[in-house]
């Protein structure tokens, strides 16, 4: 198993998003009541032209978990199969404020042939690594109060509340 970091190519972030992004967020689906992807739109390339314009940014970060891969090529042709991600981007402080830069997690994901196998533990290894070469000494994450079998993860390894996000509809929307 390695990590590799993702580039901005485009045959890469669609291989990406249809082995990985995407099946995490039908997960999420199944998990969070109020979180659902649209139908009316190409969920794909969508995301892929998100991606990519991510990609262009100096703060935002994103590493794919390749299983058998043989050799160090190309990831978009690869046969080796992608397994897991962490998406990763830096949260400044702006000088008003008394807080250092945070990295926030943004999306993790494992396939389920590959958890409780310690890859969620690389990655977010992975994330505090760049934490660090960042300057960052916080790592920050949102998770779904749903989503028990992630709560008690980032818990386990020392993830506490800090905030709490709270949601209303607004009438007549």
């Amino acid at each position: 198993m390695e990590i590799r970091r993702l580039p901005a190519d485009e045959a890469v972030v669609r291989r990406y998003i249809e082995d990985l992004w995407l099946p995490y967020n039908r997960e999420l689906e199944g998990i969070v009541d109020s979180f659902s992807l649209a139908e009316d739109v190409d969920i794909v390339a969508k995301e892929l032209e998100h991606r990519l314009s991510r990609h262009e940014t100096e703060n935002y970060q994103a590493w794919v978990a390749v299983n058998g891969s043989q050799d160090e090529g190309d990831l978009a042709t690869t046969s080796g199969d992608f397994v897991g991600f962490v998406t990763t981007d830096i949260d400044e402080s702006p000088t008003v404020f008394d807080r250092p830069d945070r990295l926030v997690i943004c999306d993790i994901y494992i396939k389920k042939p590959y958890r409780s196998t310690g890859l969620s533990r690389e990655l977010v290894e992975r994330a505090k690594r760049r934490a660090c070469e960042s300057g960052c000494s916080e790592l920050k994450l949102e998770v779904d109060v749903e989503n028990e079998r992630a709560l008690v993860f980032y818990e386990k390894l020392g993830f506490e509340p800090s905030r709490h996000t709270m949601v209303a509809t607004v009438a007549g929307n």
